[in-house]
C-alpha cells in the first residue's frame, strides 16, 4: 500500500510539471550526455548580449546551457554516477557547459574569452584597483575634487587635469562606492573582466576544481621536460636499457671501452691511431723537459722554448740568473763527469 501511493505521488508530481520544463530537462540531459567533460560555469554579471557572443564563439569547441537551477538539479540527478556530484555547484547564476576537450583546455578558453567591462557601485572589486598617473585629458572644473575624493592625486597642469602618480584607490574585495564607479566611468577604466568563470568540471572519472585547472602551461612543460631529462640520465647512469636510452647507453659503452683500451694498451686495430698518438704526446712531453739537444734526436730538439735563465750585466757578460754562493759551488770536474755520461745514456735512448 505504502509503495502504490508513493507510486501515485510521484505519478502526481510529475503530471504537474509543464511540458516546457519537461523538454528544458530533456535537452540538459542530452547535453550531459553527449560531451565527455561536463561543466558548471557562473554567467553572474554578464549582459545578455554579452553572453549570446560567448555562446558563439564556443561554437565547434563548446556548448553551453543556460536554465532555471531547479531544471538543472534535475537533470544532473537523472545523469550518470559521479556527474550528479555537480549538483552543489548549482547555486546563483550558472550554466551547463559540455565539452569534449579536456577540462584544462576548457578552462584556459573561457579565461582567455574574458573582456574588461566597468564596475558599477555596491560590486566587491575583483582586484585592486589603481587610477594612473598621467593626463586624463579633461579640462579643468570639479573632477579634479571627486578624483581627490576617491583618494586619486590629482591637481590642475598645464590648463587640464592630471593624475600626479599612480594611486591605488581601492583594495581587492572592497566594495565599489557610486562616487568611485562615476570617476572610473568618466576615465574610462574598465577594472574588471567579464566572462565564464568555470567552477567545476567532471570528467573522466574526476571531479576538477576551478583551482586545480589554474595551472602554468608554461611551467608545467617545463617540469615536465626536467622531469623526463632526469629520468634518462637515471636509466643511462643506472645502465636501465630503455627505447628511449638504448642508443645513448651503446655510446656510452663504446666510449668506455675505449677509453679503457687505451689507458691498458690493448693492442687493437681500433685504437693503433690513439695509441702512437698518445705514446707520440708522451714522448714530447718527456723531451720538453730535457734541456741537452744532443740527447734528443733532431725531430725532438726544441720541442718547448725553454725560459731564458741568464741575465746581462752592466759590461754586458751573460751571467747564470741565480747565482750559488762558493760553498754551495759543486765540483766542475763532478758536474763534467756528470754531463758526459748523462749525455750519452740519453744520446742511446733516443738516437
Amino acid at each position: 500500500m505504502a509503495a502504490d501511493a508513493e507510486s501515485e505521488a510521484t505519478d502526481h508530481r510529475t503530471e504537474q510539471i509543464p511540458e516546457w520544463k519537461r523538454e528544458e530537462v530533456a535537452d540538459l540531459a542530452d547535453l550531459i550526455a553527449s560531451y565527455e567533460s561536463i561543466g558548471i560555469v557562473s554567467v553572474a554579471g554578464i549582459p545578455s548580449r554579452q553572453l549570446q557572443a560567448m555562446r558563439r564563439d564556443l561554437q565547434g569547441s563548446a556548448r553551453l546551457r543556460v536554465a532555471r537551477n531547479t531544471l538543472l538539479t534535475r537533470a544532473l540527478d537523472d545523469a550518470d554516477e559521479g556527474v550528479d556530484e555537480l549538483v552543489d555547484e548549482v547555486e546563483g547564476q550558472v550554466g551547463l557547459i559540455g565539452t569534449n576537450e579536456n577540462p584544462f583546455g576548457l578552462y584556459r578558453q573561457l579565461e582567455a574569452s574574458k573582456t574588461p567591462a566597468p564596475i558599477n557601485a555596491g560590486e566587491v572589486s575583483p582586484n585592486d584597483i589603481t587610477i594612473p598617473e598621467g593626463d586624463t585629458g579633461i579640462d579643468p572644473g570639479p573632477f579634479v575634487g571627486e578624483l581627490q575624493q576617491v583618494g586619486a592625486e590629482a591637481r590642475i597642469m598645464d590648463g587640464s587635469i592630471q593624475v600626479t602618480a599612480d594611486s591605488t584607490v581601492l583594495e581587492e574585495g572592497e566594495e565599489v562606492s557610486q562616487a568611485l564607479a562615476n570617476v572610473l566611468s568618466e576615465l574610462g577604466i574598465e577594472p574588471k573582466e567579464v566572462g565564464l568563470d568555470l567552477r567545476t568540471v567532471y570528467a573522466d572519472g574526476t571531479l576538477f576544481e576551478a583551482d586545480e585547472l589554474a595551472i602554468d602551461i608554461d611551467e608545467y612543460r617545463a617540469d615536465i621536460e626536467s622531469a623526463a631529462a632526469a629520468g634518462r640520465n637515471l636509466s643511462i647512469n643506472a645502465a636501465y636499457p630503455t627505447a628511449q636510452t638504448a642508443g645513448a647507453l651503446l655510446g656510452k659503452g663504446a666510449t668506455e671501452a675505449r677509453g679503457l683500451g687505451i689507458e691498458a694498451a690493448v693492442e687493437s686495430p681500433d685504437l693503433v691511431e690513439d695509441l702512437v698518438g698518445r705514446a707520440d704526446a708522451q714522448l714530447r712531453a718527456l723531451a720538453a723537459h730535457i734541456h741537452d739537444d744532443e740527447a734528443l734526436p733532431e725531430a725532438l730538439q726544441g720541442a718547448e722554448v725553454a725560459a731564458d735563465t741568464t741575465t746581462t750585466d752592466e759590461q754586458g757578460d751573460d751571467q747564470p740568473a741565480e747565482t750559488e754562493t762558493e760553498d754551495e759551488a759543486p765540483d766542475d770536474d763532478d758536474d763534467d763527469d756528470d754531463d758526459d755520461a748523462g749525455g750519452e745514456g740519453l744520446g742511446a735512448m733516443f738516437g
